[in-house]
């Protein structure tokens, strides 16, 4: 029913494995560390990328929206984007909803200077 004195006296020393399953740090620390540079870090670097693509949208882009419509810019403001989709039908969609530009047209910024 009770321990006996001699069975509570036969806990020895602490070895190595109680080193690593008594401190819970000891494991976390490297975990998150591995969590950061696998999930967070690449996370924020497409997000940095996207939004300098974003903010270089301009007019006469090629654009492929998070809903798979694909159409060229019309005009370009602040935080939308007029996008025409078919021949005279133009919609206007905030900016941050274009998931890729597939060609961006020099000949428009051309025809703007002359």
């Amino acid at each position: 029913m009770f321990a006996s004195p001699a069975q509570a006296q036969t806990t020895g020393p602490a070895g190595p494995s109680d080193f690593l399953t008594g401190n819970p740090l000891v494991i976390m620390i490297p975990l998150f560390g591995l969590f950061y540079f696998m999930i967070i870090r690449p996370q924020q670097k497409r997000m940095k990328e996207h939004q300098a693509m974003v903010g270089n949208l301009k007019r006469g882009d090629t654009v492929v929206l998070n809903s798979g419509v694909i159409g060229k810019v019309t005009r370009v403001d602040d935080t939308e984007a007029q996008v025409e989709i078919a021949q005279g039908v133009t919609i206007k969609v905030v900016k941050a909803m274009v998931s890729e530009v597939r060609a961006r047209t020099e000949t428009i910024a051309n025809d703007s200077k002359g």
